[in-house]
């Protein structure tokens, strides 16, 4: 495989650190467990309807991954689809604060109809962009260094959210800034963020990939194939369960909080004090998951992130005597986990994927990933029937499966 030769290593990773820096800060603006459900909580008491929403912000790139990967599948460049899916998402921030500022106080019900458009265009379109960015990098970082590169995009993304996470609390801290303007400004500022972020996209010179765009199937014809392509690759294969049972560690990230709730009865300030060990947690692993990457391969990476997501509910369980400040350290772990995902799996799936199928690969593996749509849902249902301690111990038997299914032994690559 030929890589792009006009750049150095630091000129690649300024720009994808540049753009991480900025999604990252971008994304604080709205984020999903804190300032996305309070909106929708301004709008109506409606929980169905807020699930309805959380569903499609989660649940559409999964959806369509399939589809993004075979109509990016036969296109030489993919920078021109990147950049239009950073755009739609910036027109979608941008959408969501107009309503909000115009109509949110007169006119909730239409700001709650409109959010199903614009939350709708931002999932759509950010599924659409992560493709393109993903085979981009790993058209212009060679397989074994792309770990590291994930590793360092992670650390400043990391700052990036803390410094976002503050400038919201003093957004929402301001006497001037009531509702809804605080929240219109918060998602101004997603929208400038998003657009500083792609400005260091256009300086790449993207090479044309290998793909012959003659030979493209139709989409019917492709989605036939997919069991076929899927078979072909065991490794592949084992990846997509491993990914499916891995999620189990993501389904109960949320719950965590709660049972501190449950079993301490802590106050609101031990919420902004778990926040703070969770950032200090993902900025901290960036070094470790780097040096394993680099050490290693991306595949340790997984294979440890699993370990680690599979022992913390035991962890959890085994800090119940000792109080709600040593349970901090389990938000520090969650950190650890939330960081080595992103560090490890993408860039794992890059190398495993062969250069010519790079977007098929991921499009099928985001569909197929569909675990981390339904497990959030499953595990609160499966908490109130059977409490948190034996839900805890299925994710753990979960993750251990995860971990020894993955295996020791590292894959054999050609470039």
């Amino acid at each position: 495989m030929q890589h792009n030769t006009k750049y150095t290593r630091a000129t690649i990773y300024a720009i994808f650190i540049w753009h991480g820096f900025f999604l990252a800060l971008t994304k604080s603006m709205l984020d999903l467990n804190t300032i996305f459900p309070a909106l929708v909580n301004n709008l109506t008491d409606s929980n169905t309807l807020f699930g309805l929403l959380y569903a499609i912000m989660l649940g559409v790139p999964f959806i369509f991954n399939i589809f993004f990967g075979h109509f990016l599948h036969s296109r030489q460049h993919k920078k021109p689809y990147l950049l239009l899916g950073i755009y739609l998402r910036g027109i979608a921030f941008l959408g969501m604060a107009v309503f909000t500022y115009f109509f949110a106080t007169d006119s909730p019900v239409m700001v709650l109809v409109s959010l199903f458009f614009w939350v709708f265009l931002f999932s759509f379109s950010g599924g659409f962009a992560g493709l393109s960015y993903a085979d981009i990098i790993g058209k212009l970082v060679p397989r074994g260094k792309r770990g590291n590169l994930y590793a360092s995009k992670q650390f400043v993304s990391s700052l990036a959210v803390l410094l976002g996470g503050i400038a919201v609390a003093k957004i929402f801290s301001m006497d001037s800034m009531r509702f809804p303007n605080n929240y219109s400004l918060a998602l101004v500022i997603g929208f400038g963020g998003l657009i500083i972020a792609s400005g260091a996209f256009w300086f790449i010179r993207e090479p044309a990939s290998t793909t012959d765009p003659g030979t493209r199937d139709s989409f019917r014809d492709f989605l036939v194939k997919v069991p076929d392509i899927i078979r072909r690759d065991p490794t592949f294969l084992r990846f997509i369960i491993v990914e499916n049972l891995a999620s189990f560690s993501l389904m109960i990230l949320p719950f965590y909080l709660l049972f501190a709730k449950d079993i301490f009865g802590i106050q609101e300030a031990y919420v902004g004090k778990y926040l703070l060990y969770q950032i200090i947690g993902a900025i901290a692993s960036n070094i470790i998951w780097g040096y394993i990457s680099h050490k290693r391969d991306s595949k340790t990476v997984v294979r440890s992130c699993i370990l680690l997501g599979g022992l913390i509910p035991i962890f959890a369980l085994a800090a119940q005597p000792f109080g709600p400040d040593i349970f901090a350290v389990i938000f520090v772990l969650v950190g650890f986990v939330m960081s080595g995902r992103r560090v490890g799996f993408e860039p794992y799936l890059l190398d495993l994927a062969p250069e010519d199928q790079r977007t098929l690969y991921l499009g099928i593996n985001g569909t197929l990933n569909f675990s981390k749509v339904l497990l959030p849902v499953i595990g609160g249902v499966l908490i109130d029937i059977v409490g948190f301690q034996i839900t805890f111990i299925v994710v753990t038997l979960s993750m251990l499966t995860a971990y020894f299914l993955m295996g020791a032994r590292p894959e054999r690559h050609s470039d």
